[in-house]
């Protein structure tokens, strides 16, 4: 399959623009929607941030209760994009080295003994990482340095992650029996939270008729792996005007703790505004807009902003939430 670029493009590909190359980005972005529509029905917020944090290059939290298509979307998702996926259900008993991959010894040829890395599953484009809330925090862990650095360590051995590397985890925000909350600085590797709501009442419907018959939808692959890195560097170099920088600015600044009686315990920091401003730019080119606007802001304010903050004992006593939080921030900008 030829990339987006080459397979429009006219002979003075070379001297094609931004413009051009953002026109023909968005036509096959619209195809990939189209072919998620197949499976995932009622979730068009949920569907557009997951491919905003590909698009934008990071990690997203999937969380939501049982039966809502969370593992549906993950695979559908390394589908249509033409990603090599791998799953981990994450459990108690689960180790690093399942994650990560470990190190056998084995005799070579010559009669000598050597040890031999064997990858884990953390090495694919897509890491389906299910329940990951169910795993220690020292299997949790085992993530943040390829979450951050897309390589891992092994035996003082550092391994490169296929590019692109993407982690989709789910998590259960209900049923914690078992459970270990996510550090704050994995949660900060997270470039987006999305949570996933139950469908209204015309989209179970949908559901309903569309999932119980012997038609089974048969995805295709839209897009390659290489094809979406290119994207990924195109929404790099989509321009953002300084009415936006500085709505993130005040947005995520705003969020902080203020003194030490403020309602927010802590707050973001600056990779919260490195999320905002690549999440602006994948939505703009997702919804073929040339440029991000304040309003990707504040549509994104919440899926940036909710794991990246904390109230105080008091604020929750008085039934505050982030959400309302960071509704007030936005609400002046």
């Amino acid at each position: 399959m030829r990339s987006f670029v080459e397979a429009e493009a006219a002979p003075d590909t070379e001297h094609d623009d931004t413009v051009n190359l953002a026109d023909r980005a968005s036509a096959r972005l619209r195809a990939v929607r189209a072919e998620l529509a197949k499976v995932v029905f009622g979730q068009d917020e949920v569907v557009e941030e997951a491919l905003i944090t590909l698009l934008a290059g990071g990690h997203c939290l999937v969380v939501g209760v049982p039966g809502l298509a969370k593992t549906l979307l993950v695979e559908s998702l390394g589908t249509v994009l033409g990603l090599d996926q791998k799953r981990v259900q994450f459990t108690p008993d689960l180790l690093p080295a399942d994650i990560l991959g470990t190190e056998v010894l084995e005799d070579s040829e010559d009669g000598r003994r050597r040890f031999r890395f064997i990858p884990g599953p953390v090495f694919s484009q897509l890491l389906m990482a299910d329940e990951i809330n169910r795993a220690s925090p020292r299997t949790q862990s085992a993530l943040l340095q390829a979450m951050q650095e897309r390589a891992v360590t092994v035996a003082g051995e550092a391994h490169d992650l296929p590019r692109p590397f993407h982690v989709l985890a789910t998590q259960n925000p209900i049923e914690q029996e078992g459970t270990y909350p996510l550090p704050e600085a994995q949660l900060d590797r997270f470039l987006l939270q999305i949570n996933v709501t139950y469908p209204d009442e015309s989209s179970e419907r949908e559901i309903l008729i569309r999932t119980t018959g012997t038609e089974v939808p048969r995805l295709k692959p839209v897009l390659t792996a290489q094809e979406l890195m290119q994207i990924q560097e195109l929404v790099r170099q989509v321009p953002v005007g300084e009415s936006v920088v500085a709505a993130i600015l005040e947005l995520v600044r705003g969020a902080r703790p203020e003194d030490d009686d403020s309602e927010i315990i802590w707050g973001p920091g600056p990779r919260a505004s490195q999320a905002l401003m690549l999440s602006a730019r994948a939505r703009a080119l997702l919804q073929s807009r040339l440029a991000p606007s304040v309003d990707d802001v504040v549509a994104l304010a919440k899926p940036v902003l909710r794991h990246r903050m904390a109230l105080s004992f008091a604020a929750r006593a008085e039934g505050k939430t982030v959400e309302h939080v960071v509704d007030r921030l936005t609400e002046k900008l």
